[in-house]
């Protein structure tokens, strides 16, 4: 029977129980990384209960002309920022020249801004995890270009391996990221899915305030731990 409740009381507890579905298969030594601002709740609790370490990737979407809400690329923050443009979402939207160049930069502002708020003074190797095994968390996925063009900047960066971990997402789409990443774990794959908030009893904006928080609070246990 079809059930049309919320699968999530908040990002929190879907953290929390994407954190028990991973115990199963633990990995040495990972990097939470969220995908600000809503990956940030969930990922905080991933992180806390597999004692790992927790990071940002911030990836700002490119919005169509005349529909911003709908992603035809990203930029993703880096040494070297990353610009992922989905051609076959481009394909339905008259693109003007130079619209993706002035969006690209005006994201790229945006992204420099996110990082000096979050993170401060810090310096590019803090980010630098070449090498190392990543679980990469969102809140959900919708159409699944921000997490796409996450995946591309993190092979770019050499990363040891990739593992996506969500809540909810389409389930036809599920199957296509399976190819592209280590592993995928997700909670919940409907297979028509039309807002990744009618899946949480309250999905309540979460604020660059909140972010600051949870890495401020991320960050002082990682030390307690290690």
């Amino acid at each position: 029977m079809f059930d049309s409740s919320p699968t999530f009381s908040n990002r929190e507890d879907a953290g929390r129980q994407l954190a028990e579905a991973m115990q199963a298969a633990p990995l040495h030594d990972p990097i939470i990384m969220a995908l600000p601002r809503g990956g940030v709740p969930v990922a905080f609790e991933v992180a806390q209960r597999l004692g790992a370490p927790l990071d940002l990737l911030i990836v700002r979407k490119i919005g169509a002309p005349g529909h911003p809400e709908y992603g035809i690329g990203a930029v993703v923050d880096g040494k070297e920022p990353h610009v992922v443009v989905s051609e076959a979402a481009a394909r339905h939207f008259h693109v003007p020249p130079g619209y993706l160049a002035t969006e690209r930069d005006h994201q790229l502002a945006e992204i420099e801004r996110r990082h000096r708020m979050y993170f401060g003074e810090d310096e590019p190797r803090d980010h630098d995890h070449a090498g190392r095994d990543i679980i990469l968390v969102d809140d959900g996925i919708a159409n699944g270009v921000s997490i796409r063009a996450g995946i591309h900047a993190l092979k770019e960066m050499g990363v040891g391996s990739i593992r996506v971990a969500v809540p909810v997402a389409p389930r036809e789409l599920l199957e296509t990221l399976r190819e592209e990443v280590d592993e995928v774990v997700c909670l919940s794959a409907p297979e028509h899915m039309e807002a990744v908030s009618m899946h949480y009893r309250d999905f309540a904006e979460t604020t660059d305030q909140d972010v600051v928080r949870l890495l401020k609070e991320a960050r002082r246990l990682t030390r307690m731990i290690h």
